[in-house]
């Protein structure tokens, strides 16, 4: 029997053990090569614009993907060693040398490996219709998405993967060398080490985090922040996020569980005392893990959670900034008639005259859009928005993209030209008029403008405003092909495809790494408890024989996974939710429904890892209470 076969027969008779672990690098797998075959769409590259850009992309979430998956498959590859040492140990105790032993490990995860990849691209292709489709759906696009198959994509995957497995065959096959045989044996009867909470360090924990909360909620342009600075400032709130977010397993819980056990009357119920006493130990022995996996939560809620939100919000941002469907400089009759027959009867379609006339603010020239009221008032008919009466010399700005720790206090605001003195009564936090051709726009009564309009400085501009709630994006084309090369137009469904185009490719990265990054934190806990499983074995055995029903049992599992599993998602969630905080007030945009949503959908899948970990450890006490109970 060659030592190729006896690989394949350990590989085969452990699969049900391994089975996540190749469930999660075949699934890094497929993102990965699905990434690198959209790389090399054809039909990216022939029917949707910016394919260069998509591709960039594309290649910047593969290689973030690979540095990942190489961290994820050598941390799951330690654990599966650790729990083989002893094996290792036999076949060297049985004479096997150790050369040979080594080529066994090497082989047997090399053929790991190789299933797993081979898995990996045929999904990828089968599963290439489906993932295009979306990208396609989430960019705005109506184009069929054809199965994508590339002979590139499978020789960058293979090469990339394969460089992965051989490095961690190589690792497994230095374990033989590394250890004593008396080490290999006692291999998996070693815990890490656990240090005694101190009560002074979890209240050092607490305060860092806090401290971080406090500044993340703090506005940029506080007096906290401009003395921190714009670049140090974030860099202390990740310091402190962080080291206190490992300090508070390291300590926090722990003297949380201390406490609780000094409750006799709470802790000498059911299997509390056992509950407590192994969760007491494990969070602070995993410390680092569930410091790791909250703060890896917490970036990929925030990161999702902020691209979803802007994706969310896209609609009533372009709205925002084009409240008509279509806005362009007027044109040669010619022109206007064939747009005109071309849109028919709509809501309104009319020219709109401006005036762009610099002011004197404050020492500084400055210049704004200038509209006349009664064209102002027909126009916020139609949009639904309140008329404006102005006389004299008033005005009544228009800002869209107000910004009250940005934009200039406008009440009582004073604008000079000409030797006249102007006085803002007013603003609104929206514009009528598009504000990529109209930025600021003041509405002034009509004999105003016209005064101002004879005066030199000011330039004059008639624009054609159309608003129809039946456009199409087929129409919106149509008419940007009707104006010569060089117009100036804004049209709703232009912007708004370019946003959706943009964002949405953006948000199926993010999805997709996300939920690779879930895959693979969800394993580390699945292969933590249950490396922890196998050496409580005969804890869980000695409960039985004394009379603790495995009903009991079961719950006491339950419990301990559900600390160990769901308090780092809560605190991922909480950093997440002042993150997020912080960047909806940066982006003045309301982000609590998709927010909530892309929260809710992270955790369903975190729970089902939750789920399949009770499972498999509770059939794993079992299994050793039937055979040696």
């Amino acid at each position: 029997m060659t030592l190729f076969s006896i690989a394949k027969k350990n590989v085969a008779r452990n699969f049900s053990q391994y089975f996540l672990y190749m469930a999660s690098m075949i699934f890094s797998i497929v993102i990965y090569f699905t990434f690198v075959t959209l790389k090399y769409s054809e039909t990216i590259e022939k029917e949707i614009e910016g394919s260069q850009k998509i591709g960039s992309l594309m290649s910047g979430a593969a290689f973030v993907l690979i540095f990942f998956v190489a961290i994820f498959i050598f941390y799951c590859n330690a654990f599966f060693m650790k729990k083989r040492k002893k094996e290792v140990a036999l076949y060297a105790l049985l004479g096997v040398r150790k050369r040979q032993i080594g080529f066994m490990l090497f082989f047997e995860n090399l053929l790991l490996g190789a299933v797993s990849l081979l898995a990996g691209i045929v999904v990828g292709f089968l599963a290439s219709k489906g993932l295009l489709s979306i990208l396609i759906k989430l960019m705005g696009y109506d184009v069929a998405a054809p199965f994508a198959f590339s002979w590139q994509a499978v020789a960058n995957t293979a090469l990339v993967f394969m460089i992965i497995f051989l490095i961690t065959s190589l690792q497994g096959y230095r374990v033989i060398y590394q250890f004593k045989l008396i080490d290999l044996f006692h291999a998996s009867a070693q815990r890490e080490l656990a240090s005694k909470p101190n009560p002074v360090i979890a209240a050092l924990g607490v305060f860092l985090i806090g401290l971080g909360y406090f500044l993340a909620l703090q506005d940029m342009m506080s007096d906290i922040w401009q003395t921190l600075g714009l670049l140090v400032a974030p860099m202390i709130i990740l310091f402190s996020v962080i080291i206190g977010t490992y300090l508070l397993f390291h300590s926090f819980t722990g003297t949380v569980l201390k406490w609780l056990k000094k409750s006799e009357t709470w802790l000498w119920r059911n299997l509390r005392v056992v509950t407590v006493s192994q969760l007491l130990h494990r969070v602070k022995a995993h410390a680092t893990t569930l410091t790791l996996i909250a703060i890896l939560s917490a970036t990929t809620i925030t990161a999702g959670g902020a691209v979803f939100g802007m994706y969310y919000n896209i609609s009533s941002a372009v709205k925002q900034m084009d409240p008509n469907t279509y806005m362009f400089v007027e044109q040669d009759e010619l022109v206007t008639n064939k747009v005109n027959r071309l849109v028919g009867d709509v809501e309104y379609n009319r020219t709109v005259q401006t005036l762009e006339q610099p002011f004197d603010y404050n020492g500084e020239q400055m210049a704004y859009t200038l509209m006349m009221q009664s064209d102002y008032n027909r126009l916020a008919h139609v949009h639904g928005r309140d008329e404006i009466h102005v006389k004299g010399n008033e005005f009544y700005v228009l800002d869209a993209t107000y910004d009250e720790r940005f934009s200039p206090a406008y009440n009582g605001m004073t604008l000079q030209a000409h030797d006249e003195q102007y006085e803002v009564v007013g603003y609104e936090t929206y514009n009528v008029l598009n504000v990529a051709l109209a930025y600021l726009t003041i509405v002034v009564p009509d004999d105003t403008y016209e005064q101002l309009a004879r005066q030199k400085g000011a330039t004059a501009q008639t624009f054609q405003v159309i608003v129809d709630a039946n456009a199409t994006k087929d129409e919106a084309k149509k008419i940007a092909t009707m104006l010569p090369e060089d117009a100036y137009i804004s049209s709703q469904f232009a912007d708004q495809q370019s946003n959706v185009e943009s964002i949405g490719v953006l948000l199926f990265i993010g999805s997709f790494l996300g939920l690779v990054f879930l895959a693979s934190t969800g394993s580390i806990i699945y292969f933590k408890m249950l490396t922890e499983a196998e050496e409580d074995k005969a804890k869980y055995v000695m409960l039985h024989k004394m009379g603790v029903s495995i009903k009991a049992m079961r719950k006491s599992i339950a419990g301990q996974n559900f600390i160990i599993f769901f308090v780092p998602l809560v605190v991922g969630i909480l950093h997440s939710a002042i993150a997020l905080n912080a960047f909806s007030s940066l982006l003045a945009m309301n982000l609590v429904v998709p927010v909530c949503m892309w929260m809710l959908a992270y955790t369903i899948v975190y729970a089902l890892f939750y789920v399949l970990t009770v499972w498999s450890y509770t059939n794993i006490m079992k299994q050793t209470i039937q055979s040696e109970g």
